[in-house]
């Protein structure tokens, strides 16, 4: 609503012409248009590409119109947003699995003909899905159940609801099916050698003695080295894989938080006061309180036992009176005025009580005398006068003693018996006259409120504290002020800073992405980036779950190897600089025939020496230095009796000195060993195959043009 002047004053003309376009669409009809209804206003009618080919924006939304249909006749209930994202997402799957997976089924041979079909429904092989759906009494498929459902399917009418979701389901068994056995096809074609898998055996069972200097980076100080920018490009170049991405966005944001003024919630709070007397006289209390909401989520009519009482009642529990009046008062992030209808008792009876726990140091009844002692001194203290609440936070030994020992309202059933008996047993609030003994130690405890089984039915009032029309539509302009004649990332963080305006970064945003840090569903702003940005282009003011944001394209990679700017090179320094402190050290021992400790200790006690007595290849880590398959390979080769060159590792450099090498004996059948390298590969096997074919697929999404 804070919008509406807004869109009066800015788009008037706009929405005028468009209408105009529209209608002489409609006379005009198709040809008028051309094929794609956006040709007409100069776009691209595609959403994407999937194995070469551009995906028209009608064949998406008729995938997308197919799957909602489905999801409507499985599920039975109205889609969400949510749900409307879901689908979306997988109709966009399905079209990748027909476009790019399903052909490569074809190409080579593999098929379900409709004997397979059959088998699947009503066969030797039925379908898991459909066995799951038709269970006996003891959780057995049952045939029989199966047969009576199809032959109902095939009586109903075409496009009847049973009828429909059938022929949906029925629709992706084939496909289904087929790629299990393209999947069986491929897995079928692994094998493993005999020498692969006698090289598993002595992986996992030849062990080294070696003794090892290892230097932690951080043994040298970050200050004594640099790093240059050659320095940065090598490890680049060198490590160029890790750093081929995806097409990304990123953006830096403020937002401009949507709340209530002092002004609106004065407003709100006077509103009420003026229904206080015609509340107080009215007859019909329910209708008056139903017509007074404007919440939708408030009933008017509410019952109540004095544990769950609103806030405001609480402090009258005592002398409310049927018929009376209380608030407004302030309830969570809602202003409420109640009307107290009837009185009346509830099957339970609820308490309030305060409590100082002294627990004993051990079990001894020496420790327990000591605790009680002190329980009973403290009692004594208040009974004096001394402030219960303060002596709970100076003495309690539970979670309650930061709140002066409060332990709110509770029933019967929720404390310890003896608590309990205390608590439930006193006939008037106030000070228990001796300590009370659990298992958890002594209390001294305080009734706040009386046991009471009182029911109150209540007629509310409530005026959630919202922003008016007029604060929303301030916020909106003050947003809008700040993104006028905004141009590039520098103007963007300098007008920020200017307003003292918190300024977040949102990195790495995919086209199909959702959610941005603490905004979480915007995707609308990555939309907005991906369809209008580029570097340094200021966004409109968007409304994000009911805030107002301003963004900013500061980065923007296309998909391929990243650059090498300023961004990259701030994650990869730490990385080169460990390279370089890597060289600093390797240069410190190279050449030395001193012993290890000798060595260690020009670089103090970061450095450490140790000896491992059982260093297998397949272990992949060794003692101080952590996962390292390099080193553990480099120091697995270590000959006896001789020392390595100083190498650089993941976290540190070190030098191995090989002591002996345990090969275990030769082994005749190594059917254990193929039979879990097989394993292996098979366990990854569904997924490697599937990123295999996106990946030759070159699937390129921009249905960010639609939503």
């Amino acid at each position: 609503m804070a919008l509406i002047g807004t869109l009066r004053n800015k788009m008037t003309k706009w929405v005028v012409g468009f209408v105009a376009v529209a209608m002489a669409a409609f006379i005009l009809g198709s040809d008028f248009l051309g094929n794609g209804s956006l040709s007409f206003f100069g776009m691209d009618n595609s959403v994407g590409e999937i194995a070469g080919r551009s995906i028209p924006m009608e064949e998406y939304q008729a995938m997308v119109q197919e799957t909602e249909n489905s999801f409507a006749m499985r599920m039975n209930r109205r889609l969400t947003e949510n749900d409307a994202a879901m689908i979306r997402n997988q109709a966009w799957e399905m079209m990748i699995v027909r476009g790019a997976i399903n052909p490569e089924f074809e190409k080579v041979g593999v098929k379900v003909h409709k004997e397979e079909e059959w088998d699947m429904i009503q066969g030797r092989n039925v379908d898991e899905g459909l066995r799951n759906s038709f269970l006996d009494s003891m959780g057995r498929f049952d045939r029989n159940q199966l047969i009576q459902q199809l032959q109902i399917l095939s009586a109903s009418p075409v496009g009847s609801p049973q009828r429909a979701s059938w022929d949906l389901y029925y629709k992706d068994l084939a496909p289904g099916r087929a790629r299990l056995k393209y999947e069986a096809l491929l897995l079928k074609a692994n094998y493993v050698t005999t020498a692969e898998a006698e090289r598993a055996y002595h992986e996992q069972n030849d062990v080294a003695e070696v003794r090892f200097l290892y230097v932690p980076f951080y043994a040298v100080s970050d200050s004594l080295v640099k790093v240059t920018d050659s320095d940065i490009k090598a490890y680049y170049d060198k490590n160029k894989e890790k750093y081929r991405s995806t097409e990304t966005k990123s953006l830096s944001y403020v937002v401009f938080p949507v709340a209530a003024s002092a002004a609106d919630s004065a407003a709100l709070l006077d509103g009420l006061n003026r229904l206080v007397e015609g509340f107080k006289t009215t007859q019909d209390d329910s209708l008056f309180a139903v017509t007074n909401n404007t919440n939708p989520n408030v009933t008017g009519f509410a019952s109540y036992n004095a544990s769950n009482l609103p806030a405001g009642m609480q402090d009258r529990l005592e002398s409310m009176s049927i018929g009376e009046v209380v608030g407004p008062f302030l309830d969570g992030g809602s202003y409420k005025l109640m009307k107290l209808v009837k009185l009346g008792t509830d099957t339970t009876y609820v308490a309030k009580a305060s409590h100082i726990l002294f627990r004993s140091d051990d079990s001894s009844e020496a420790a327990k005398k000591v605790a009680k002692e002190k329980a009973k001194k403290v009692l004594a203290e208040i009974k004096a006068g001394a402030d219960f609440a303060a002596k709970a936070r100076e003495h309690g030994s539970d979670g309650t003693a930061s709140s002066g020992g409060d332990l709110g309202w509770f029933g019967k059933g929720t404390m310890v018996k003896p608590f309990e008996n205390a608590v439930f047993g006193a006939s008037k609030a106030g000070l228990l006259n001796d300590v009370v003994e659990t298992e958890f130690g002594f209390h001294i405890i305080k009734v706040t409120v009386a046991k009471t089984n009182k029911s109150f039915t209540v007629a509310s009032i409530e005026e959630e504290i919202t922003p008016s029309d007029e604060t929303q539509n301030d916020i909106f302009r003050r947003a809008e002020e700040f993104a006028n004649s905004l141009k590039g990332v520098d103007q963007f963080r300098e007008r920020a800073a200017a307003e003292k305006m918190s300024v977040a970064d949102a990195k790495g945003l995919g086209p199909a992405d959702r959610r941005i840090n603490e905004l979480g569903d915007a995707r609308s702003l990555i939309s907005w980036a991906y369809r209008d940005g580029t570097i340094g282009k200021v966004s409109e003011v968007t409304d994000i779950n009911g805030d107002y944001v301003v963004a900013v394209v500061t980065a923007e990679t296309k998909e391929g190897y990243k650059e090498l700017d300023a961004e990259l090179k701030e994650i990869i320094t730490p990385l080169a600089k460990k390279q370089v402190i890597g060289k600093v050290i390797s240069d410190k021992l190279k050449g030395k025939k001193e012993d290890l400790e000798t060595l260690a200790k020009q670089f103090g006690a970061d450095a450490v020496v140790q000896t491992v007595n059982d260093l297998r290849l397949s272990s992949g880590s060794m003692v101080s230095v952590g996962f390292d398959p390099a080193a553990v390979g480099k120091a697995f080769g270590a000959e006896a009796g001789k020392r390595t060159e100083p190498f650089v590792g993941e976290n540190g450099v070190l030098v191995v000195e090989g002591i002996r090498k345990t090969l275990a004996p030769e082994i005749t059948d190594v059917t254990a060993y193929k039979t879990q390298l097989l394993q292996a590969q098979a366990g990854k096997a569904s997924y490697s195959i599937s990123e295999a074919l996106r990946s030759s697929a070159k699937v390129k999404d921009q249905r960010y043009k639609l939503f």
